[in-house]
């Protein structure tokens, strides 16, 4: 349930409406719009009438239901409003978000050494992205595939981060790992393996830091966001939803389906900002240019784009990277021109 308030509405008043609901049992939370304030409930609502709350003030100009399960992360629950989910970087502030210029998040599957992963972070930033990805702890299928550096593997990404200024994402696949990844990571992902790790989500839903949530490999769009719900119930506001691929009955020509259709529904129903990964979501390098321009003519807001030196010596997912190179020429001969046309490019020059 959400309360709209009339524009103007004093914030003593607000502070007096909330803290009468905390005596109803509930959670307030206020949420600050360009135009209104919103205050959403959180609690035992379903047998409470909306026109016991209208009643608190003549400032309320209305109380609404959220009807979908998820509450935090519906777009009812912003009252239609967006989400920007604004990243410190050494480079600056970089903002996730529907009216926001496109994000690049690009780099190597897993952090192999320190020349590879400073060489990728450098050539990535300087063709325009604003984050390096890179695995420390990799979860594989297999238990005798590469499982990453582990800790060691935050150090190199720690010098690749004072090397480029590029914001880090890497995933946390284990509670105990959190605090440290916390400590060099900008942005802590959740693998699609583990989207519904509940133990996961809620202690990283306790922390700071924002949260890049995949989606699972056979989860529905309703699973995917009540998982995001998890993290959103622990306290933390940020969450970004990447698109990852899902399994479906063909895997001869594509590793898995680029579910692209997610973007207009998501908008719909929720106001978290959206990723497209299209190197996972195709797992052939040669695919990932056109489902990356394909993502951005259809509105994400951001993409993840696996990029390495030497793709055919990498010591994961080889099949799907770009090198840097071809990286290079996908963002400022192709995705340039798709993002200017729908008005997503950045203002500033690529590679200043």
């Amino acid at each position: 349930m959400i309360i709209v308030m009339q524009p103007g509405a004093p914030e003593l008043e607000i502070e007096r409406i909330s803290d009468e609901l905390r005596t109803w049992g509930l959670h307030p939370e206020k949420i600050v719009g360009q135009y209104k304030v919103v205050i959403g409930l959180v609690g035992e609502t379903a047998g409470l009438q909306p026109e016991r709350i209208q009643e608190l003030s003549p400032w309320i100009e209305e109380v609404v239901r959220v009807e979908q399960p998820f509450k935090r992360a519906s777009r009812e629950f912003r009252h239609g409003q967006p989400s920007d989910i604004a990243i410190d970087t050494p480079n600056g502030t970089v903002v996730f978000g529907e009216a926001q210029p496109l994000v690049v998040v690009a780099g190597p599957c897993s952090v192999e050494n320190e020349e590879m992963i400073v060489e990728t972070a450098l050539r990535v930033k300087a063709a325009g992205a604003k984050f390096l990805r890179g695995g420390a702890y990799k979860p594989r299928t297999s238990p005798y595939a590469f499982q990453g550096h582990g800790e060691s593997a935050l150090e190199l990404l720690a010098a690749a981060r004072a090397a480029s200024g590029l914001g880090i994402i890497t995933e946390v696949m284990d509670t105990a790992d959190i605090d440290k990844i916390a400590q060099v990571a900008d942005v802590l992902q959740v693998g699609a393996r583990n989207m519904q790790n509940f133990a996961l989500l809620k202690k990283i839903g306790a922390q700071n830091k924002p949260v890049l949530l995949k989606r699972g490999m056979s989860a529905t769009i309703e699973e995917w966001l009540m998982a995001a719900e998890y993290i959103l119930a622990g306290g933390n506001p940020n969450v970004i939803l990447c698109e990852r691929g899902i399994r479906t009955f063909d895997t001869r020509y594509t590793r898995n389906t680029l579910d692209l259709s997610v973007i207009p529904v998501l908008r719909k129903l929720t106001h978290l900002p959206i990723m497209i990964d299209p190197s996972h979501g195709t797992g052939k390098s040669e695919y990932v240019p056109a489902m990356a321009m394909a993502a951005v003519a259809a509105g994400t807001d951001a993409l993840m784009i696996e990029v390495h030196p030497n793709p055919a010596k990498a010591l994961s997912d080889g099949p799907q990277s770009l090198t840097p190179e071809r990286f290079d020429r996908l963002m400022r001969e192709e995705l340039a021109v798709i993002a200017q046309a729908v008005g997503r490019w950045p203002q500033v020059a690529v590679g200043v």
